[in-house]
């Protein structure tokens, strides 16, 4: 009988894990599901060294992943591995995001909520005649 081998290489000091990037954004908990992980590696959204790559990546420490979430883009550094999804006090230990990708972030949200107070939504949809007189000045 055959035996599969496993993915972990253990030595007798440090546990090193050799762990997939869709696996890794996974349990750093970056995207709910590993599927998603896989579709934003896939899709370009995430960049790996400065670089696009394939969700069978080896994650390697002090790695520089920037990665999109949402709105908001992410400019990490790896700084251990895991290849389970724990808790989130947990999975905030496994990276550091970069001061500059900090700052960006809350400069995009504080510009995103200004924005809302300049272009308010209406109470209600407009009735058929309201809508008739957008077009008409949206046209023009």
């Amino acid at each position: 009988m055959v035996s599969k081998s496993n993915t972990r290489n253990t030595t007798s000091k440090d546990e090193t894990i050799s762990i997939r990037l869709d696996k890794w954004l996974w349990a750093a908990r970056f995207y709910k599901t590993r599927a998603i992980a896989r579709d934003m590696v896939q899709g370009g959204k995430v960049h790996y060294n400065g670089q696009r790559t394939k969700p069978s990546k080896i994650v390697e420490l002090d790695a520089v992943i920037k990665l999109a979430q949402g709105v908001d883009e992410k400019v990490i550094t790896v700084l251990k591995l895991l290849d389970k999804r724990l808790s989130a006090p947990i999975a905030q230990t496994l990276y550091q995001e970069s001061d500059a990708s900090i700052e960006k972030r809350e400069a995009n949200s504080i510009a995103r909520k200004n924005n809302s107070f300049f272009a308010p939504h209406p109470d209600r949809k407009p009735d058929k005649k309201q809508r008739r007189e957008l077009l008409k000045m949206k046209s023009s």
